[in-house]
This record gives structure tokens, C-alpha cells and sequence, in this order.
């Protein structure tokens, strides 16, 4: 990768009870090895949103470790919360949200970034379409993505097809434009922030991935889907009326 086309990227990790071995440590190891093998500058900032376990201590000893991770702490709870916070502490260029689990390999980031992938405001992971790949999902689950989907295309997002994988790419100036309107603590967060970009005319694209399901997934389907459905609601209301417009 040449100095000129060479970016620089902020991972955020937003962690809520990631202690176990398979979690973020797991993750952590996996990222520390592909921070080793890339030649731009990235810094990983790690969010603990008020964990119950020991996912502070698996951050702090990891922070001693490997010098490019930055630990962080969001008592508000919600992963719209935790990601906030991280995302508004990224230093570089690119700020790319990341699930602690790492459903999408870490790999996958370079898809997102110059040169392999076009200018843009914001680009999102996409399990749906050409070139997706969606890895032991369960149907069930799946159709209640999709109905979601439907429901974020009809009320607050348009044009895409997937707009909840938590996989997400920043420009970092965009992130200063837009988080300051977020209101959304849980997580519809990224829907809002998406909403706010379109609105603004920032330029959003899809990204197809490989996605594996992780059966350990802290989303609960029929729970947290009346919620976002309520939350869909919320952001077109505050839509309305003038909520996210910008302040002069």
C-alpha cells in the first residue's frame, strides 16, 4: 500500500460482559494479529459499558500488552452509549465499528478502506445481496432481520438492504457532524446515525461481507426487535420535528 493511498483507522469495540475466553479475549488476540500486519497507523479502542464480569480486566491487561489499544469506560448503559464514547475518541481517519465477537473477521476491515474500496461518507457491512455471505444462521432469525429491515427502509433508512450488521465505516469528520444529534442509547444507535447522514446527503454505500452467526449473540430477537421497532418510530418522529436538523 503506497504513503499516498495509506489510511489510518480507529476500531471501536463496544464490550458489555465480554469476558470470556471465546469473546474478547478471543477477539483481542485475532485483532493484535492483523494490527501487526498492516503498515498505516490503527489504534483499537475498547469501550467497557459498565460489565458485570471481568471485561475490564481482560481490556487493562491487553492494554499493557499491545500499545495500540485503548481502554475506555461508559457507565450509561446501551451499546449506542458505548460506541458514542468510542467513536468520538477516535484520532484517525477511519472509525470503524466493531462487535466484540467479531462475527465479520477482522480481515474484512481492509474491504472498507483505500485503495481497495472507493471514496465515501460512510460505508456499512451488508449480509444481503451479490458477494454476501451469511455463515449458520438460523432462518428463523433471519426472517426476523429481514422483516426489521423492511420496517427501517419504510421509516428511516432507504436504499439498503441491511443496515443492522454491526459493522459500520466513518469518516471521521462525519462522526462529529452527526454523533452530537444521536439520542438513541441501545441498539437502534446506528440507525439514527444513518438516518441523520442521509438526510444530510452524506454519501453511504454497502459493503458485502462474509458474516458467521454467533449462537452467544447478546441480541434477544423477539425483545429487542419490539424495541427497535419502537426506537424506527422514535427517529422518524424526532425527524419531524426538526431534531436533527443542524445547529447554527
Amino acid at each position: 500500500m503506497s504513503a499516498q493511498n495509506s489510511p489510518s483507522l480507529s476500531l471501536v469495540i463496544p464490550a458489555y460482559n465480554e469476558a470470556a475466553p471465546d469473546r474478547l479475549p478471543a477477539s483481542i488476540s485475532q485483532i493484535a494479529d492483523f494490527v501487526r500486519q498492516q503498515s498505516f497507523p490503527i489504534e483499537v479502542i475498547i469501550v467497557n459499558n459498565n460489565s458485570k464480569d471481568d471485561t475490564q480486566r481482560v481490556i487493562d491487561e491487553a492494554a499493557a500488552e499491545f500499545p495500540f489499544i485503548k481502554p475506555m469506560f461508559e457507565a450509561k448503559q446501551g451499546k449506542g452509549a458505548a460506541v458514542h464514547t468510542g467513536m468520538m475518541a477516535a484520532q484517525y481517519e477511519y472509525v470503524f465499528i466493531c462487535d466484540a465477537d467479531l462475527s465479520m473477521t477482522v480481515e474484512q476491515v481492509l474491504k472498507f478502506l483505500p485503495p481497495q474500496h472507493e471514496p465515501y461518507d460512510i460505508a456499512i457491512a451488508s449480509r444481503e445481496g451479490p458477494g454476501a455471505k451469511r455463515v449458520d444462521e438460523p432462518p428463523s432469525r433471519h426472517f426476523i432481520g429481514r422483516v426489521f429491515n423492511m420496517i427501517v427502509r419504510i421509516f428511516a433508512v432507504h436504499g439498503f438492504q441491511d443496515t443492522q450488521c454491526g459493522f459500520k465505516c466513518f469518516r471521521r469528520e462525519i462522526v462529529h457532524d452527526i454523533c452530537p444529534y444521536q439520542t438513541m442509547q441501545g441498539w437502534s444507535f446506528d440507525v439514527e446515525l444513518l438516518h441523520i447522514a442521509q438526510k444530510r446527503g452524506y454519501k453511504i454505500v454497502d459493503v458485502p461481507i462474509t458474516w458467521y452467526y454467533k449462537n452467544n449473540s447478546k441480541i434477544k430477537p423477539i425483545r429487542d426487535s419490539y424495541h427497535m421497532f419502537r426506537d424506527v418510530l422514535l427517529i422518524r418522529w424526532n425527524s419531524l420535528r426538526g431534531k436533527y436538523k443542524p445547529q447554527k
